[in-house]
């Protein structure tokens, strides 16, 4: 009999460090063969559910149930950069007590290289007969079928390789392998779809459907919500509320929610002012008559209950985000690329992008556009051939990876207020402003790398708009931007006077730009008549 998985949250809440409580009474179930997304603006609290379900954080109250076996994909898978190797990672998403296992038959193996006696073999013994037991076994079996479908490398071959050697798509996809065809039959997935090109998107999309796993997620990708999530749950106001239905759906279930809780609690306000105004009459009655001193006990008890039992919740407070890239006029011809060839990675070719142009980069994972985008923003990029930024261009880069050493252990205020480089910096008023625009005043005695995937984001294109460029270099910007934040920086760019240039796996996204151009695995790059073009090839 095959395995049910399930998980059931009841009336979760949890608070943070400082006191404030980031969300109470979350309940929602996810049963087998359901695709459920988390959405929510950035942080909600989304990837701190996640959490929560698997066991890292304690909530403040309520219950979780899990049955069938739980494995978790965090939110860093995609970004390792470390001296990890495959196995190492491999072994991250795995069960507890096959990583304790691993960790002591590892630990016993490097002391075989300083000491072969008959003691250390006795318990090198015991450690193989404990991995075996955890499942170790069995791991490396379905590892082996991991390996060939992500990399083309038997376990054998890749379990060494470092993590950092892989791209993120190739991290992503080796995980996901492992999850989608591993025993557990819970999964918890933290932004899966990032740093998968479009091809890797719809083959998780396919996965997806097919796992029959009861798959609960967190996704900004707005063509996976509307092609994979069979549920929404949507964490906002300090809770969450479940959508039945899809995604496409999705926009106007939430704005029938808050017409329904908008008229309740009008109808509430209401009552209780007719009550309180039958009280104060009353009041003046009651020291006529004994009756009307009755009835006057009566309307206050009445109204005391009315308002012990408590107003409707307001309609959750949307979210605004209001970036300003205003950019500025440059030369008719921003780019000009001449013979370039990334050493390595791509072909020799010949590019012009013009003032305004909005062009959106597409390709594997791997082919360079990250390459051409830091080559554009003025770093060191190993290259032959031209490439020359006309009059007047700015250029400013938006990074996919999030990585500024430079700015750990500063609170954005203080990233705001000093500047750096061709940016001023601002006082506590005016940098407290801007946060505002961008959803982050509450963050800003925050330190950036404290921050979720999506206020980092959101704050990136806040120094974006700060540092005058004319030239926007964007490398997946909206892979961890909440659907309001996502939908915003399209509207903006919209109305930015400059050029756009941007790497993108959204869809959605690459849908708003009017240029494409083409990366493809063979090294050709190449300018294509439109996204489904683009795709195709």
């Amino acid at each position: 009999m095959p395995v049910v998985g399930f998980v059931e949250v009841s009336a979760v809440g949890y608070r943070l460090d400082s006191g404030r409580t980031l969300f109470d009474d979350v309940s929602f179930r996810v049963r087998s063969g359901d695709v459920v997304a988390l959405v929510g603006d950035n942080g909600a609290g989304k990837s701190t559910l996640l959490r929560i379900l698997a066991g890292e954080l304690a909530p403040r109250g309520g219950s979780t149930v899990v049955q069938g076996g739980l494995a978790v994909m965090p939110q860093f898978v995609g970004s390792v950069r470390d001296e990890r190797t495959v196995r190492d990672l491999l072994l991250a998403v795995a069960p507890s007590r096959l990583r304790q296992a691993a960790k002591a038959l590892d630990a016993v193996e490097l002391e075989l290289m300083d000491r072969d006696d008959e003691a250390t073999q006795l318990r090198y013994a015991d450690a193989l007969t404990a991995w075996g037991e955890a499942g170790g076994y069995q791991a490396e079996v379905l590892w082996d079928t991991v390996t060939v479908a992500a990399l083309g490398l038997s376990f054998d071959r890749a379990r060494f390789r470092d993590v950092g050697t892989l791209s993120g798509g190739e991290q992503k996809r080796l995980v996901l392998e492992a999850l989608l065809r591993g025993p557990e039959q819970v999964l918890l997935l933290d932004e899966p779809d990032n740093y998968l090109d479009v091809p890797g998107k719809r083959w998780l999309e396919q996965r997806l459907a097919e796992s029959g796993k009861a798959v609960l997620l967190v996704s900004h990708d707005r063509e996976l919500l509307a092609t994979a999530a069979t549920h929404i749950v949507t964490v906002e106001g300090g809770t969450a509320w479940v959508h039945g239905g899809g995604f496409r759906d999705w926009h106007a279930a939430r704005l029938a929610r808050a017409d329904r809780m908008a008229e309740l609690r009008r109808r509430w306000d209401d009552k209780h002012e007719q009550l309180k105004e039958l009280v104060r009459s009353l009041q003046r009655a009651a020291t006529m008559s004994d009756v009307m001193a009755s009835r006057y006990r009566a309307a206050q008890t009445r109204l005391r209950k009315f308002t012990e039992a408590g107003a409707p919740p307001l309609p959750p407070k949307e979210q605004r985000v209001t970036p300003r890239l205003r950019g500025g006029r440059t030369g008719v011809r921003a780019i000009t690329c001449e013979r370039l060839e990334l050493t390595g990675l791509m072909a020799p070719f010949d590019l012009e992008i013009f003032f305004a142009d909005r062009v959106c980069v597409l390709g594997a994972n791997g082919s360079g556009k990250s390459h051409f985008l830091r080559l554009l923003a003025g770093e060191e990029v190993g290259h032959t051939g031209e490439c020359r930024l006309g009059a007047r261009v700015v250029p400013g880069l938006f990074a996919q990876t999030h990585q500024h050493p430079e700015w750990e252990g500063r609170t954005l205020l203080d990233i705001l207020h000093r500047g750096e480089g061709s940016r001023s910096g601002m006082d506590r008023g005016t940098a407290t402003a801007a946060l505002s625009r961008y959803g982050l005043a509450a963050s800003a005695e925050q330190r950036f790398e404290t921050l979720s995937g999506g206020q980092q984001a959101r704050f990136q294109v806040l120094l974006l708009e700060l540092s005058g460029a004319t030239l926007l270099l964007l490398d997946e910007p909206t892979d961890n931007l909440d659907l309001v934040s996502a939908e915003a920086l399209q509207g903006a760019l919209a109305e930015f006077t400059g050029t756009v240039v941007a790497v993108t796996h959204d869809r959605w996204f690459a849908e708003s730009f009017d240029r494409y151009v083409l990366f493809a695995e063979d090294g050709e790059v190449s300018e294509v008549g439109g996204l489904a073009a683009a795709v195709a090839g």
